[in-house]
Order: C-alpha cells, then structure tokens, then sequence
C-alpha cells in the first residue's frame, strides 16, 4: 500500500512525539515515585533510630508472657509508645521486638484495639525486620499482616540482655494515596501528550504538504517560450516533485544555515551561563555543608559536657549520688556467686560543720574539693568516688574482700589524717571517719548501704578519726 507525504508525515510526527513524551513522562513519573519512597523511607528510618535513643524503659528482659503485661515495665513503656503515636498522626503502630534464636516475637505494641501480647511470635519473614536488629533498616516495599498493610523501618534497641528492635509503621493507604496522586498526574501527562501529538502532527503535516503542492501547483503553469505547459501527471508521491524545486530548497537551507549558526551560538552563551551558576550553587552547598558540619560538632561538645555534669558534682567534680548509684545497681545486677564482692566506704569529714562555721563556706568549699583530689590521688586506679550528700562521700571498692577492704579504709584514715589544708585563714587539719561493709551476692543492695552507714555513724559516735566494719555477721573496729 502506497501512503502519500502527508500520511507518513503525519505518522512520523506523531510517533516522535509520543516517544518524546512518553519517555520524559516515563522518567519523571519513575523519578517522583523513587523520591516519594525514598522520602517516606529515610522518615522511617530516622524515626526509629531517633525513638531507639529516646526510649527510657530499661530491664524489658522481665516481659516475656501475656501476664507480664501487667507489669510497671511493660505499662511504663506502652504509655511512652503511644505517647509518641499521638503526636505523630501518619504513625500507625509502634512495637518492639525481642529476637530469640529464628524466632521473633513481640515485647511492647501501642495498638490499644488489637495489641501484640508480650511473647506472641510475629509470623511473617521480613528481611528488614531481621536486619533491624542489628542496624536501622527500613522496608523496601509494603508488607501485610493480620493488622493491614504498612511501610514499615527499624532500629536496635539497647534495653536488656536480649536482641530488641524497635518498629514503626506508616499505613500504607497513605502511602498509596500519594502514589495514586502521582499515577494519576502520569495518566492526564499523557493523554494530554495524545492529544497534544494528534493535533500538531496533523498540522505539520498538511503544513508541509500543502506548500508542496502550492509549489508544484505554480510550476505546472510556467513553459520556457511563455505558453502553458501540458499537465503532466507526476508518479509517485509529492518528493518526486519535489525535484523541481530544489533551488528554492538550496535558498532555504541557507537560510536554515543561518539560523543554526545563530542558535548554535545561542546555546554556547547560555551553557556558559549555566556553568557559572553551577559554579555558585557548588559553592553555596560547600560552605553551607562546612557551615552543618561545625554545627555538628558544637552540639556534640555541648551534649559532651552535659552528660558530664549529669553525672558528677558541680562543686567537687566527683561523681554524684545519682551516678554512683547507677554504677552499684548495674555491679549488683551482674556479680554471680563465682565473682568477687565488691565494698563500700563511707567517709564523713569530722567536724565540717565547725570548719564552716570558724573559716567561712569558701574554706569549707576549698576543703572539700581538696578532699577530693586528694582520695583520687590515693585511691586505685578501678575505685569510684562520689560525693554522697555534704560533707560525705562514698568509695567503691571493686573485687576487694572485706579484709581487703578494711586494710585500704585504715590506711587512708591515718594518711588523710596528716594531711592539711592550706587557707588564706591558715592551715586546716583534716580528719574523717570512716564506715565499711562488703555486699554479698543475691542482698538488697539498699541493706550493705544500711550497714556501711551504721558502720559510719559508729565511728562517729566513737569519736570519729578511726574505721568501723559492718559485716553481716561481725563487727570490727579500727581507729
């Protein structure tokens, strides 16, 4: 079959046009989908990693049954949960995981409809679920189960012995409603390409043709000696007429010529231009990622710092009382009947109060920081120290026997006892007494504080500059 100019015209224009079209409205279409994903992805992500630091529930290692649900532990930690869901409105669920060999089940979950009970194995095998518990890690796709269908990221958590993530889910209607917003753009993209082609394919093509045919249509009436010429019916389609108008093709591809050196020249000016604005944009986001990066590194340093004070004591930098607390809980919780006990020293300054009074609060001050550099100087290199509330500080003693224990307390009160502090009131004697006791596996860790602090008060009430023992079972005095 034999088509005219016009029609493969036509054809052509529209089939460029479509692949045109169709393949940049294929590339965006792909591309706003990717960043939609990416976009949801990366919140999800950060989500979790965020609420794994935040999340102040400790020991979960103690849910493990549908009635430890009952719990302060597993209450405490629900409530913090949908806490987080409330504020969060796009949130469906949040959950936590505890990993036991292949086995996943649930620990924590903030559905207050259908809940995950403690111990209740999840069924499903999700690769980013498996991979959050050792890195933040975040769906590739959406998952069902029996509580819908959701998008879903991960990340450790550090509350126990046992493997734990923590999970976040988004609904995935949300997520399929902006992907419908996005598919539907596509689909009107693309009619509108349609339409767009079929209208101006037919005009270039009876465009290019009807001035074929204008042209041929003048020739036929010019003869060399004046008179008409003969109509002559051409064979072929309209190129084969237009042979006898290449001259007036040759003037218009000079002119074609002109304009692609002019255009040519055009698009060598504007590449400059967009080079050098690249240029800038390059160093705009240089300076204002150096600008980020120090940023960074200043909050560090402050969260540094007050992580520090959280911890130690304004006046004497030592340890405070929260902190050592912390450190004998945490040694209590882990020492077994194979390991070595642990002491505590209780030392009171003797006669503070009177220091105070006769050489102001600054002596008084300058007395107990010096107390302090003076035991860090003197204790072992393992030993904690910590002001336990005024004029008292606590001494732990790490691996050390009650034998042990009573040498090290003897030797600093003799030597604290020769030491002075110098003024610009004069020197100040310093002596303190002195209280021990050893904590024994599987007590109340409250009870050995009781002891080293009756031991304390017996000093004390002895007439102070000397160590009393508590055990469990014997007393033993040292001055």
């Amino acid at each position: 079959m034999r088509l005219s100019i016009q029609s493969k015209l036509f054809l052509s224009h529209f089939a460029a046009i479509i692949l045109v079209s169709g393949s940049v409205g294929t590339y965006f279409y792909h591309s706003a989908i990717e960043s939609l994903m990416t976009s949801v992805r990366a919140r999800l992500q950060n989500s979790a990693a965020l609420l794994s630091q935040g999340l102040s529930v400790t020991n979960l290692d103690v849910v493990r049954q549908e009635s430890d649900k009952n719990s302060e532990t597993y209450q405490d930690g629900v409530g913090q949960l949908r806490e987080f869901v409330e504020v969060n409105p796009d949130i469906a669920f949040i959950y936590v995981m505890r990993k036991i060999g292949e086995k996943v089940v649930f620990v924590l979950d903030s559905d207050s409809d259908e809940p995950a009970l403690p111990g209740e194995v999840y069924p499903d095998v999700v690769p980013a679920l498996l991979q959050g518990f050792d890195a933040p890690a975040v769906d590739e796709e959406i998952t069902t189960d029996r509580w819908g269908s959701f998008l879903s990221g991960y990340s450790p958590l550090d509350v126990g012995q046992d493997n734990y993530l923590i999970g976040i889910d988004m609904f995935a209607d949300e997520v399929q409603a902006k992907l419908q917003k996005i598919r539907l753009t596509g689909v009107l993209s693309f009619t509108l390409s349609l339409l767009l082609a079929l209208v101006f394919s037919r005009f270039l093509s009876q465009n290019f043709t009807s001035r074929i045919q204008r042209v041929m249509s003048g020739l036929s009436t010019i003869a060399p000696d004046g008179h008409a010429r003969k109509h002559i019916e051409h064979k072929g389609d309209e190129l084969a007429q237009l042979k006898e108008t290449f001259d007036d093709m040759s003037a218009r591809l000079s002119d074609n010529h002109q304009q692609l050196a002019t255009k040519e020249a055009a698009l060598l000016a504007y590449k400059d231009d967009l080079e050098n604005r690249v240029a800038e944009r390059t160093t705009e986001l240089v300076e204002a990622n150096q600008r980020l990066t120090q940023e960074i590194v200043e909050r560090r340093e402050v969260e540094s710092r007050l992580a520090i004070l959280s911890k130690t004591d304004y006046l004497t930098g030592a340890l405070n009382r929260r902190a050592i607390t912390e450190s004998l809980e945490q040694l209590s919780d882990k020492i077994g009947e194979q390991d070595h006990a642990f002491c505590l020293v209780l030392v009171d300054i003797d006669h503070f109060k009177t220091i105070n009074d006769q050489y102001g609060h600054v002596v008084g001050d300058q007395l107990l920081q010096h107390v302090v550099s003076w035991f860090e100087d003197n204790l072992r290199e393992k030993d904690k120290l910590a002001r336990w509330g005024g004029e008292e500080f606590l001494i732990l003693l790490p691996d050390t026997t009650i034998a042990k224990a009573k040498d090290i307390a003897v030797d600093l009160c003799q030597a604290l006892a020769e030491t002075a502090l110098d003024s610009n009131k004069g020197a100040v004697s310093i002596t303190a007494s002195f209280g021990v006791s050893q904590y024994h596996v599987s007590e109340a860790l409250d009870s050995c504080i009781q002891r080293v602090d009756d031991a304390l008060y017996e000093a004390k009430n002895a007439g102070r500059n000397q160590v009393v023992i508590h055990d469990v079972n014997n007393e033993i005095k040292q001055s």
